[in-house]
C-alpha cells in the first residue's frame, strides 16, 4: 500500500493579488479560494496539500527543494516566471517529482511572450485557460498520474 499523496501547490509572482488583479483576465477568485479547491480535491482522495506563494523566485525554489522528499507531486502556476525562469525550470527538473503546470488564463491566446513555457518540458501536463476550474482539473490529472502503476 502506498502512502497518501502530499501535493505541493506553488504560486509565483502576483498570484497573491488574485481577486483584485485584472479581473477581466483572472476573475474574482482569490488565492485562498483556489487553495481550498485544491485541498478539497486532494483530501477527497486521502491526500494532503502544502500551499506556497511568493513574489521571490529564490523563495519558490527553496520551498520546492526543502519539501521535495515529503511530496508526491507538484501543481505550479509560475506566473510570469513560466516564460522567463530557467532557474525555476531547473529546480522543477532537479526535484524529480511529477509536476502539472496550470494557468488561469489561456496563455496561448494572450501576448506572444506568454505563448512559450520554459517549464512545460519538465511537467507531465499543462492546464491553461479554464479559470478556477483549471486547478481542480490539474489536481485530478496529477493524482491520476500518481495512481498509475509505474511505467504506464
Amino acid at each position: 500500500m502506498t502512502a497518501p499523496p502530499t501535493i505541493l501547490l506553488v504560486h509565483g509572482p502576483n498570484l497573491n493579488m488574485l481577486g483584485e488583479r485584472n479581473p477581466a483576465v483572472y476573475g474574482r477568485t482569490t488565492l485562498l479560494d483556489i487553495e481550498a479547491d485544491v485541498a478539497a480535491a486532494v483530501n477527497e482522495r486521502g491526500g494532503s496539500v502544502l500551499c506556497f506563494q511568493s513574489n521571490n523566485e529564490g523563495a519558490v525554489i527553496d520551498f520546492l527543494q526543502e519539501h521535495r522528499k515529503l511530496a508526491s507531486g507538484v501543481i505550479v502556476n509560475a506566473g510570469a516566471w513560466t516564460h522567463t525562469s530557467v532557474a525555476l525550470r531547473d529546480a522543477l527538473e532537479s526535484i524529480a517529482l511529477p509536476c502539472v503546470e496550470v494557468h488561469i488564463s489561456n496563455t496561448h491566446a494572450r501576448e506572444e511572450f506568454r505563448h512559450r513555457s520554459l517549464i512545460a518540458a519538465v511537467c507531465v501536463g499543462q492546464v491553461t485557460g479554464l479559470g478556477r476550474a483549471g486547478y481542480t482539473t490539474a489536481t485530478h490529472l496529477l493524482l491520476d498520474y500518481l495512481a498509475r502503476p509505474t511505467g504506464q
